[in-house]
């Protein structure tokens, strides 16, 4: 072929790539491709249920979603997906996902959550899985929900906890840390100030963030990361591979959920600007929890470039925990990275594998 006329296809063929993934990008879209049986919905939570082909383990792995994210993240892409790899690893795997949260939710907060919802939905877990115990998975923001919930309920359920990219000492998180540390300092100065920013005194409604304002933060916090990626795509155009990847992970960036004021309160007001984690105790209302109530196994992972909670500010769980049995590893990624790169597939997830399956009970 005529090198012109080689050079003005694979320039057809780049634009038509563009074109598709401008105007047709949900054709484009692989996650959520494993399929799964709903076995309850409890108020704003419904449980999804992915069998095992080929169970090996009596507990089954329960992952509990963040909020804000819709749950693509755990389902990526046909071939690179965290339930069917533990689905194939002989795990009956069940999901946690909060739907479509709105306005209407804002008053939700931890206790909602940690106190309600997960305590129902787990015990309907280990009924529908016949087992009395479960291993336990929380990244992000679900990383300080299963956390809490464990350590509040005390619970025998939980065999194993694997803990991912949660702020325990959040001020020793980067930038991000610092900010926090200096923002909390100004406002002791006021006692009026800190008595309205703590306390709940502020309507709801104002702390409320649309799903829509989520998915922009989200970029914002790591703006060079997100441009670095929208550069690689445009220069791989003519790769139909990268389209797809592109495609599909900016369908999940791109529909996030609402943080309820609630939970902006418990979260942004509470674990990261006051840092009571540092300490191994937060109070909830009237319920004060104690981290040292957790005495399972525990796994603490941390994504190795993740701007948004460090290493320094996810590992000292382990040193607040009574757990005999405590292990800190490194993730490849940022906070997004460790949960579905290539990477962390490549070299986190057997890691994850292995640890879990050597404190896991075999089907007799």
């Amino acid at each position: 072929m005529h090198p012109f006329k080689q050079k003005f296809l694979a320039q057809q063929k780049k634009i038509k790539h563009l074109s598709t993934r401008v105007f047709n990008a949900k054709s484009l879209v692989l996650s959520q491709s494993t399929p799964y049986e709903v076995i309850t919905e409890y108020k704003h939570a419904k449980v999804r249920y992915y069998a095992s082909p080929d169970r090996k383990y009596k507990e089954p792995l329960v992952f509990v979603a963040p909020l804000a994210i819709n749950m693509a993240i755990y389902d990526l892409y046909p071939y690179r997906s965290l339930v069917k790899h533990f689905q194939h690893s002989g795990f009956d795997v069940y999901l946690l996902e909060w739907g479509k949260l709105n306005y209407q939710d804002r008053f939700l907060n931890f206790l909602s959550f940690i106190d309600d919802v997960i305590p129902h939905c787990i015990d309907q877990i280990c009924e529908h899985a016949d087992s009395r115990y479960i291993s336990l998975h929380g990244w992000s923001m679900a990383g300080v929900f299963v956390t809490l919930y464990t350590a509040l309920h005390q619970p025998e359920h939980v065999k194993n906890l694997m803990v991912m990219g949660a702020p325990i000492d959040s001020y020793a998180s980067g930038r991000i840390g610092k900010l926090f540390q200096k923002t909390n300092r100004l406002l002791s100065r006021s006692k009026n100030l800190q008595d309205t920013v703590y306390t709940g005194k502020i309507p709801k409604h104002f702390i409320h963030t649309p799903g829509v304002l989520n998915a922009i933060g989200f970029k914002i916090v790591d703006p060079l990361g997100w441009f670095k990626s929208q550069k690689q795509f445009l220069s791989n155009l003519d790769n139909l591979h990268d389209l797809y990847e592109h495609a599909t992970m900016g369908d999940f960036l791109n529909h996030m959920i609402d943080y309820p004021g609630g939970i902006n309160q418990d979260m942004v007001f509470n674990v990261w600007l006051q840092n009571p984690l540092k300490n191994g105790i937060i109070q909830l209302k009237d319920k004060v929890i104690q981290l040292k109530n957790i005495h399972c196994s525990l796994l603490i992972g941390a994504g190795s470039t993740d701007q948004i909670v460090t290493a320094d500010a996810a590992s000292p769980l382990g040193e607040l925990t009574s757990s005999q049995d405590v292990t800190f590893t490194l993730i490849p990624g940022g906070h997004l990275g460790l949960m579905s790169s290539q990477k962390s597939a490549n070299q986190f997830w057997p890691t994850l594998t292995q640890w879990l399956t050597q404190r896991s009970s075999l089907l007799k």
